[in-house]
């Protein structure tokens, strides 16, 4: 399913893509309608949008019907990891420290990170 074409979306693509993973397959006039609605565009940046999405090999528009070819948590996980490269030169140590650095966390949200670290450990 997933296309290695791509390097990252816009935050618009992003928003589109939301809509139309929670309707796919779906007509791209239907596709049109719903980012009229909730995203107020004009039926003529939809259609670029998913021009620009189809050359990137991310959504597939055959006979009109629209769905993604990759999926919200491979995009998700792309934009973390150039998140990370960018911020940290790739370190997801240095992100971590960084990103909680200066913030207070109660006990319960200490436990938590610990919690998902031991289980990154046990899955490693």
């Amino acid at each position: 399913m997933e296309q290695a074409r791509w390097e990252q979306v816009s935050e618009s693509e992003y928003r589109f893509l939301t809509v139309l993973w929670a309707h796919q397959p779906i007509a791209s006039s239907a596709l049109s309608v719903l980012c009229q609605e909730r995203l107020g565009w004009k039926k003529s940046t939809t259609y670029t949008v998913i021009k620009r999405l189809t050359a990137k090999g991310i959504v597939e528009n055959q006979g009109a019907v629209v769905r993604a070819l990759v999926s919200k948590e491979a995009v998700d996980r792309r934009e973390r990891d150039a998140l990370v490269a960018k911020q940290c030169g790739g370190s997801a140590p240095d992100f971590l420290a960084a990103f909680l650095r200066g913030r207070p966390l109660t006990g319960e949200e200490l436990d938590r990170v610990r919690r998902i670290l031991d289980e990154l450990e046990q899955d490693g």
